[in-house]
């Protein structure tokens, strides 16, 4: 599931909507421009996610789970709890990607403004929901009930998705839920709860120590 690792850093969690105009009167660009603009004011949040794919090429089914901590700029964990344990996380410079099965831990940059489509940068503040994406209202709107929804196409090809979708509570506009398709045919699904912002998350949440005893690999290359 290292594919994932990556995408991970496209959530956009607990960005309430503006809530200047009714929902229902709010067009997907409208909405996607709150979405941006909201989430300009939050400078870090936490939650809780379950975490399912189905489908690609091998006809996957998975279903995991786990926390995160966000804090611009570019600033992560993710913990995986279920059903194995993994830990990505960022520390503005560089991302390190654990899996303590495998006893391998993988390290690559952050992406720099010239990447501003990439899911990673909407953790920094550097990517734009208007400028990078084609809003658009999603042709099976998600069932869960009470809920807005909102399609995201990137304006230039992305290699981890096709689209995304966004589900946001309908009274609070905080994100339920986040919908990924990739070219393969698999669908990933992030369910969102607990979620907290603006907390005050302090830096040795994102600094990470190489365990010993494990295989370094970075940038595609091994190494200590």
């Amino acid at each position: 599931m290292h594919v994932h690792a990556h995408f991970l850093l496209a959530i956009v969690l607990g960005v309430p909507l503006l809530a200047s105009q009714p929902a229902a009167s709010v067009s997907p660009a409208d909405l996607a421009r709150a979405i941006q603009q909201k989430y300009d004011t939050v400078s870090d949040f936490s939650a809780d996610f379950e975490h399912s794919y189905h489908g690609g090429v091998l006809r996957k089914e998975a279903k995991e789970r786990g926390t995160v901590l966000v804090r611009k700029p570019a600033r992560m964990r993710w913990t995986y709890e279920f059903p194995e344990r993994k830990v990505f996380v960022s520390d503005g410079n560089r991302i390190y990607s654990y899996m303590p099965e495998d006893k391998q831990v993988l390290v690559s940059p952050v992406p720099t403004e010239d990447d501003a489509t990439t899911p990673a940068l909407f953790l920094s503040g550097k990517g734009n929901l208007v400028r990078d994406f084609s809003p658009s209202a999603p042709d099976a709107p998600d069932a869960l009930p009470g809920t807005l929804t909102l399609k995201l196409t990137p304006r230039r090809r992305e290699a981890e998705y096709d689209w995304l979708i966004l589900v946001v509570d309908r009274a609070t506009y905080r994100l339920r839920r986040l919908i990924t398709a990739d070219a393969q045919g698999g669908q990933s699904t992030f369910t969102f709860t607990n979620v907290r912002e603006n907390i005050g998350i302090p830096d040795k949440e994102f600094h990470f120590t190489i365990p010993r005893g494990v295989d370094v690999v970075t940038n595609g290359q091994p190494g200590r």
